[in-house]
């Protein structure tokens, strides 16, 4: 697969694929192709009953450093048109990215403003070393974060998301992980330690409850917790306790086996 791509590698691991952001000139900022690849490479690895849990990372000193210079210049010479084709193409890949059926790991290192805040947020998790740097750095542009703003809205909240959404600070990576950015913040010779723990935990859960997880949560967030929730909920947990996969896994735990998906 990694072939294919000129601005991406794709690793493999037994069930665990990594994607490499590979424009370490350029701090593996994005453009037209490195957006178009991404997106592609995220349906592709989706639809690959083969893995079970994808990483995004970002090889060379830094994760992603946001859009490339070149791009957003090229952006001010187009049209308000040919603008919102350009947004409606990385919004696009962003929610190909968040609506991914299987867990995605963040493994940020360096800086990551912008939009390598964005695509740091819209995986499932994040890990962070102690030397990375997030924020949403376009108010010093002129511009603002629209396209990546549901993404970190639903990191941090809309009470950080004012601050920093005006004031473009710098978040370092402690900060980044009080107010959620990241889940796990560790020395940089351990990320790489850290995010295979992770995934090795991710690999024992039940793919199938892992995609309706998933999907539980984006239907219920922000919701009351009225009747209509309440019923909602039930019937996620009563089909998926008919499912096979549920079936096996609570026999497998009383028979004290491994269950099939772990085989």
């Amino acid at each position: 697969m990694s072939g294919r791509y000129e601005t991406l590698e794709i690793q493999r691991a037994g069930k665990l694929a990594t994607i490499w952001m590979n424009r370490p000139d350029v701090f593996n900022a994005f453009n037209e192709q490195l957006i178009q690849e991404l997106a592609t490479a995220c349906g592709e690895l989706d639809s690959d009953p083969e893995v079970r849990v994808v990483v995004l990372a970002g090889r060379g000193k830094h994760f992603s450093a946001g859009a490339d210079l070149n791009w957003m210049r090229r952006a001010a010479e187009k049209s308000e048109a040919e603008n919102l084709a350009d947004a409606r193409s990385f919004a696009d890949m962003l929610r190909t990215l968040a609506e991914m059926s299987k867990p995605t790991i963040a493994r940020v290192h360096g800086a990551a403003p912008g939009g390598g805040t964005g695509l740091a947020v819209a995986c499932d998790m994040a890990v962070a070393s102690d030397d990375a740097f997030f924020g949403m750095s376009e108010a010093k542009f002129g511009i603002i974060p629209a396209v990546i703003s549901p993404y970190v809205l639903r990191a941090i909240g809309p009470r950080h998301a004012l601050r920093y959404f005006q004031s473009a600070e710098r978040i370092p990576a402690a900060r980044a992980l009080q107010i959620g950015v990241v889940g796990d913040v560790v020395p940089a010779d351990q990320l790489d330690a850290c995010v295979a723990a992770l995934a090795e935990v991710l690999l024992t859960c039940g793919p199938k409850a892992q995609r309706a997880a998933k999907e539980l949560v984006a239907a219920i967030d922000g919701r009351p917790i009225d009747a209509a929730v309440r019923e909602e909920t039930a019937q996620r947990i009563a089909r998926q306790r008919a499912t096979d996969e549920a079936k096996d896994g609570v026999a497998a735990f009383l028979e004290k086996r491994s269950p099939a998906w772990l085989l």
